[in-house]
């Protein structure tokens, strides 16, 4: 079924483009010289018809449906390929508007081509009001879940709260870039190399974090423990220092540290610093720091302690 979309009714490459043309084309040809009607009158005979109620289903009516579905798609696939390049080339509209326009062209044109298909098979158009009351009970029922999804892509869009591009992080734990938007899903390349495929509603309904919603500005967080025995006025100055070398670390805010806690073996600190571009990754700042932090404290005496334990030996003779 894969093979057959990508080839008859959505084909990308140029060559299944040009084949599709040839072939419509020639079947167009051959129709209007009139060699396609015994054709025509062997597959709408009564042999190769059903009767259903009032209604007559032949080969032919089937096969014209199809041919008709096909080459309408493929049509219409074609043209909003084409708007979305026009609509992306357009340098003065932003990137959320050029997104809500492809999706409005995109539902104008797949409008009017069901409209014409039906027109076409010879469908009562009159008869949409009685369809659209059973497309409105297949919502209310199976088409629920693809509905909301629909509608939570719309909002998105039109709210600007996630962006192609965007850093999030959602209430799993799932951690990525946003690559793709369309009406039912959103597109999460995670740091591992994953694409995974996100239900428009998860970003309407659950918490979402938007690391780059407003600036990509990213905080760092260390905590490093020291003996009791250490100058705690130079530990300070020290995991100072170690933050404002690195070349990602800003000035505004500056780095900060506090002393966090009096543990059992050990006076814990926290260094904060920030990262401008939190996109490039937290972890590398953070390694490369916690490095300088090592080297300073081994050039400094400072020590940072471990757990030790008092092993007592009870000799044989006190042993009850």
């Amino acid at each position: 079924m894969s093979l057959f979309w990508k080839t008859f009714v959505r084909p990308k490459a140029w060559v299944a483009k040009l084949l599709l043309l040839v072939l419509i084309a020639a079947f167009g040809t051959l129709a209007y010289l009139g060699y396609l009607k015994p054709i025509v009158a062997f597959l709408d005979s009564e042999d190769l018809t059903y009767v259903i109620g009032n209604s007559r289903i032949s080969a032919y009516l089937v096969l014209k449906g199809l041919l008709t579905v096909s080459i309408g798609f493929w049509l219409a696939g074609w043209f909003t390929d084409y708007t979305d390049e026009k609509i992306k080339s357009l340098n003065h509209v932003g990137t959320r508007s050029k997104a809500i326009l492809g999706k409005v062209l995109q539902i104008v044109i797949y409008f009017i081509l069901f409209l014409i298909i039906l027109d076409i098979l010879g469908v009562d158009l009159a008869t949409l009001g009685i369809l659209g009351g059973a497309i409105g009970i297949g919502i209310g029922f199976g088409l629920q879940k693809i509905t909301s999804n629909f509608i939570s892509g719309l909002i998105l869009l039109f709210e600007n709260s996630i962006e192609i591009g965007d850093l999030v992080e959602l209430q799993d734990g799932l951690f990525g870039f946003v690559r793709h938007t369309s009406a039912r899903y959103t597109l999460i390349e995670t740091f591992d190399g994953k694409e995974v495929m996100i239900p428009n509603e998860d970003f309407v309904t659950n918490r979402v974090v938007n690391w780059t919603y407003t600036n990509s500005n990213g905080r760092v967080e260390i905590a490093v423990g020291v003996s009791y025995n250490s100058d705690l006025d130079l530990v300070h100055k020290l995991l100072i220092e170690a933050a404002k070398e690195h070349p990602t670390c800003m000035e505004d805010p500056e780095p900060v540290c506090y002393v966090d806690q009096f543990a059992d073996s050990s006076v814990n600190f926290l260094l904060y610093f920030w990262v401008a571009d939190v996109t490039l990754g937290r972890r590398g700042p953070k390694s490369d720091v916690m490095r300088t932090i090592w080297y300073k404290f081994k050039e400094n005496g400072v020590t940072i302690p471990f757990p030790q334990r008092d092993l007592h030996m009870i000799p044989p003779e006190e042993r009850k």
